[in-house]
């Protein structure tokens, strides 16, 4: 299971873009959209982020397929920079917490999917899944931007 901390908003870097969408159309815009994000970072980004930017790309990625194949859709999607993270969010239809899935079937098979979860909790240094008052979940998944601050 993710390790879960609340962080606070003030973390965010002025001048850094703020992505907020309603609802994503697929994990692609998602990645487009951290990428945008990202772009507005002051101070950009060195060449040892390359594989940081990834995870973060990944994570967002995950987050939003995971709504969409569990969560009956994404509802609501904000991607945030800060001076040493990216803070992602996705809000889904359902109220089932995440989960890991099984690697192996019945008959001892290795499964094609169940490993997302297992994903965003490897490389997000906070997991925060917090139930909407309208119902459904949001996730918010921070994952550091540097080697120096990961864990």
């Amino acid at each position: 299971m993710c390790r879960q901390v609340q962080r606070s908003a003030t973390d965010t870097v002025a001048g850094a873009r703020q992505v907020v969408s309603t609802a994503p159309g697929s994990p692609a815009d998602v990645r487009q959209a951290v990428r945008y994000a990202l772009a507005g970072r002051p101070g950009g980004l060195t060449r040892h982020d390359e594989d940081a930017i990834g995870d973060a790309l990944l994570v967002a990625s995950e987050l939003v397929t995971n709504a969409m194949l569990h969560g009956g859709g994404v509802t609501g999607f904000e991607v945030t920079p800060t001076e040493r993270a990216v803070r992602l969010s996705v809000s889904d239809r359902s109220d089932q917490l995440p989960v890991a899935g099984d690697q192996f079937d019945d008959v001892g098979r290795m499964r094609v999917g169940g490993r997302g979860w297992m994903i965003v909790c490897a490389l997000a240094s906070d997991v925060v899944v917090a139930n909407l008052r309208t119902g459904g979940k949001r996730i918010t998944a921070e994952v550091p931007l540097s080697a120096g601050s990961r864990r």
